[in-house]
C-alpha cells in the first residue's frame, strides 16, 4: 500500500504572476536593484503601512541592521527587546556595539511585556524593539508613550506581521522604523527578502544613503548632485530586481493569502478547543485567527516531556511540527553580549512547551485533518 505523503511544516507556492513578472524584468534588462518592480513594492508598502518611505532589503536582518545604524546605537548604549525572538533582533544592535537588554514576554501574546519595560529603562537605553510574535501586535500604544517620555527610538520587528494591525494601524507603520521579512517561511515571500519602513521623516534621507553602501547614489540619479560619492557608513542592502518582481506578485495577493491562512489557523483553534478545556494543552491567550495574520498556529504542551513525546509522535505520523526559539538570554552569545532587564519566568516556560503546527498557503483540508488526527491520537494514547 502506498504511504501517504508527509505534511510538511511549510511549503512555498506561486500565487499569481511571479514568473511572468520575472520574465518582464529580464526582458526589460532590469536585473539590479531599485528598478520598476522595486518601486511598485515600495509604493505598496508605503500605502499599506502609511509609512513615509519603504525600502526593500535582502532580508529582515538587513532591515534591522539598517535600523541599528539609523538609530545611532553604539558601545555603551542599551536596546530593550524580548528574549523570545530570532537572533537577528539582537545581532543587528550587537554588531554596532550596543547591549541587548532582554525583558520577559506576556503570557497571552508572547510579546514584550510593556509593564516590565519601564523598569528596564536606564540612562543608557536608546531604543525599544518590540517583536510582533505570530503576527499579533505588541502593546504599541503603551510602548510609544514610554518611548516618548524617555526620548527613545522604537523599531518594530514586524518580520511575522505583514497586514496585522494595532488599533486599526498597520504594524510596521507605528514605530519610528519597521522591519519586515519575506523569507520563504513568511506569508508573503520572495524566498529571501525584507523591507525597512521609515515612519519618521528625519530618517528618510539617511536611510537611502545607508542602503546604498553609504553613498549618495540615489540623489545623483535624481539629479540632486553632480556626482555620487561615499558620504556615510552603509552596506549593500538592496535585493536584485528578480526578487522584487517575484515579491510584487505576492504582494498583489497579500490580502487573499492572509485570509486563507487565518482560516487554517481558525480550524486548528476549533479542533483543539476540547484539549484546551481538558487542560491537556494551552491555546494562546488571544485568538490568533482574529488578532494575528495567519502566520502561525501554536499551543503549549504541559511540560517539556509532553512536548518531546508529541513531536516524536507527529514525526512518526509524517507531520512536520516543530518548537521555536531558544531564548536569547540563555544562549551562549546572549550571555556574552546582553543582559536581562527582568526575571524571565514566561519566556523560560514557553520555550520548553511551545509546539507549532503546519500552516502554509495551499494546505488542503485533508492535510490539515491529518495533522489534527495525529495530535488527537497522541493525547488519546497518553496517560491523563
Amino acid at each position: 500500500m502506498r504511504q501517504r505523503e508527509a505534511v510538511p511544516f511549510g511549503r512555498p507556492r506561486i500565487v499569481g504572476h511571479e514568473l511572468d513578472y520575472i520574465a518582464q524584468a529580464v526582458a526589460a534588462g532590469e536585473l539590479s536593484g531599485d528598478r520598476s518592480f522595486t518601486a511598485r513594492c515600495h509604493r505598496w508598502l508605503e500605502a499599506t503601512c502609511s509609512s513615509t518611505r519603504a525600502f526593500l532589503t535582502h532580508s529582515c536582518t538587513a532591515a534591522l541592521e539598517m535600523a541599528a545604524i539609523l538609530t545611532e546605537v553604539g558601545p555603551g548604549d542599551e536596546v530593550i527587546m524580548p528574549s523570545y525572538t530570532f537572533v537577528s533582533t539582537a545581532n543587528a544592535f550587537t554588531l554596532r556595539g550596543a547591549t541587548p537588554v532582554f525583558v520577559d514576554v506576556r503570557a497571552d501574546t508572547l510579546n514584550l511585556d510593556e509593564q516590565l519595560v519601564a523598569a528596564a529603562v536606564t540612562e543608557r537605553t536608546r531604543a525599544i524593539v518590540p517583536v510582533h510574535y505570530a503576527g499579533v501586535a505588541a502593546e504599541m500604544g503603551a510602548l510609544m508613550k514610554l518611548a516618548d517620555r524617555h526620548d527613545l527610538w522604537v523599531v518594530e520587528d514586524a518580520a511575522q506581521a505583514l497586514l496585522s494591525t494595532f488599533e486599526d494601524r498597520a504594524l510596521g507603520g507605528i514605530g519610528h522604523l519597521g522591519c519586515f521579512s519575506f523569507h520563504e517561511t513568511k506569508n508573503v515571500t520572495s524566498g529571501e527578502g525584507g523591507a525597512l519602513t521609515v515612519n519618521d521623516p528625519r530618517l528618510v534621507e539617511r536611510a537611502e544613503v545607508v542602503r546604498e553602501k553609504g553613498t549618495n547614489r540615489s540623489q545623483f540619479f535624481r539629479g540632486a548632485t553632480d556626482k555620487y560619492t561615499w558620504v556615510d557608513v552603509g552596506s549593500s542592502y538592496l535585493p536584485g530586481e528578480l526578487i522584487a518582481a517575484f515579491l510584487y506578485a505576492q504582494l498583489e495577493r497579500a490580502n487573499d493569502i492572509t485570509a486563507e491562512r487565518r482560516a487554517v489557523v481558525r480550524r486548528y483553534e476549533e479542533a483543539f478547543a476540547g484539549l484546551h478545556a481538558d487542560g491537556r494543552i494551552a491555546l494562546p491567550g488571544v485568538r490568533l485567527s482574529e488578532r494575528g495574520n495567519g502566520h502561525m498556529f501554536y499551543f503549549l504542551a504541559t511540560d517539556l516531556a509532553a512536548r518531546t513525546g508529541l513531536l516524536d509522535h507527529l514525526r512518526g505520523c509524517g507531520v512536520g511540527a516543530v518548537f521555536h526559539y531558544v531564548p536569547l538570554h540563555s544562549s551562549p552569545a546572549g550571555e556574552r553580549y546582553g543582559r536581562t532587564g527582568s526575571a524571565m519566568p514566561v519566556t523560560d516556560a514557553v520555550a520548553d512547551r511551545l509546539v507549532r503546527l503546519p500552516v502554509y498557503g495551499g494546505i488542503t483540508e485533508a492535510e490539515q485533518e491529518r495533522v489534527v488526527a495525529a495530535v488527537l491520537d497522541y493525547f488519546a494514547r497518553a496517560t491523563p
